[in-house]
């Protein structure tokens, strides 16, 4: 029994990983019915779903009939007071920076995928794709492993007029208009300094065989913020999606990537497909580490900021001034959150700045 155990888990692996390969050399030219991940309506199975790529060009500007570079900007979310709130946010600072940008602007369309399976209250107020979530006990606990199945379904199933496609979170505050920095068939990505494939190599060739080639071709990224070609993510995300659920049922990939898994199951796919990303350390900032938003285009709020009341941070230590996303799990920020002490960052500064001013002006805050 025991033998058997520790047999079971380097066979499913192997065996998920030599299909995943399969699915991929093979989807360029033979497209697959889109089944839910993890039920068959057949006897055919498979773990790579490829959808079928529409025909046709892109868009083109109607004053002198060359091809755009628009962008749709798509954020995953569940329908908690957590996420809904930050969405919010996210939706009136898109809107208002995509206002000022002006002709020319490469900002397109919004989404918010949500990934509940049914309407909230806020359908009129932000644009929304309903998506399913995984079947029950799917996620085991890590509700992000939704976010790839939620953006198969919407890229199989909405009309999306735009070329490429911004991934963005909900605790995402747009600064200034965004180009597209993708290009030459390249995405373009943030490098996150915790993504490390050198560091686990060991791992994740069972995911990126070395025939595919060395270990650095995945990028140190996660999925977002990601620009990309539509066409290129109609192929990665199933992809990304059944790499994520693998990872998940490896008990040693679960325990070395821990709350990242879903991010390294992104970079191993796009590296699968043949996608390579430009590093764009000016994507966003991190307060309250990064301290000045400069020429950034996001602010990244996912980390707590905390401060005395002579503006010195006290990170690992509630600070006698601090935000923090996760005080407001429950319920959402009150308007005219209290400002930092002086002293405290720019970053900082600006950030609750930006959150007074959205709440100050979205509708029905708080209801």
């Amino acid at each position: 029994m025991g033998c058997g155990g520790t047999l079971f888990y380097p066979l499913l692996i192997t065996l998920s990983v030599a299909l995943i390969t399969y699915n991929i050399i093979i989807s360029a030219n033979a497209p697959l019915k889109q089944g839910f991940p993890g039920r068959s309506s057949s006897s055919d199975i498979s773990i790579d779903p490829v959808i079928e790529l529409p025909r046709g060009g892109g868009s083109r500007n109607r004053n002198d009939g060359k091809r755009t570079r628009l962008f749709h900007t798509a954020v995953t979310a569940s329908d908690s007071v957590y996420n809904t709130w930050q969405c919010r946010v996210m939706y009136y600072w898109f809107k208002k920076v995509q206002a000022s940008a002006g002709p020319g602007s490469e900002m397109g369309g919004f989404t918010r995928i949500l990934h509940s399976g049914k309407p909230d209250q806020y359908m009129d107020e932000i644009p929304t794709f309903v998506a399913q979530p995984l079947p029950s006990g799917m996620d085991q606990g890590y509700v992000v492993l939704n976010r790839p199945w939620a953006f198969v379904q919407w890229l199989q199933q909405t009309d999306i007029k735009e070329d490429y496609i911004l991934m963005s979170e909900p605790d995402h505050i747009i600064v200034k208009p965004i180009p597209n920095l993708a290009k030459d068939g390249l995405g373009a990505a943030f490098p996150f300094f915790y993504i490390e494939p050198k560091k686990y190599e060991k791992v994740l060739r069972k995911y990126y065989p070395e025939e595919r080639g060395p270990v650095t071709n995945i990028d140190p990224i996660g999925n977002s913020p990601v620009i990309v070609g539509k066409d290129a993510l109609k192929k990665i995300a199933p992809t990304w999606m059944n790499v994520s659920l693998a990872m998940k049922k490896d008990p040693e990939a679960d325990k070395a990537f821990g709350w990242v898994l879903e991010m390294y199951a992104y970079a191993v796919s796009s590296a699968l497909h043949g996608v390579s990303n430009i590093l764009h350390k000016d994507f966003m900032i991190q307060p309250p580490w990064d301290i000045e938003v400069g020429d950034k285009y996001i602010i990244h709020y996912t980390y707590g900021c905390d401060y005395d009341m002579k503006g010195k941070l006290t990170y690992g230590k509630i600070g006698q001034w601090r935000f923090d996303k996760r005080s407001y799990d429950s319920s959402p920020p009150p308007r005219n959150l209290t400002m930092p002490p002086p002293g405290v960052s720019q970053s900082v500064v600006t950030l609750v700045k930006m959150i007074n001013e959205a709440t100050a002006n979205i509708p029905n805050w708080g209801s």
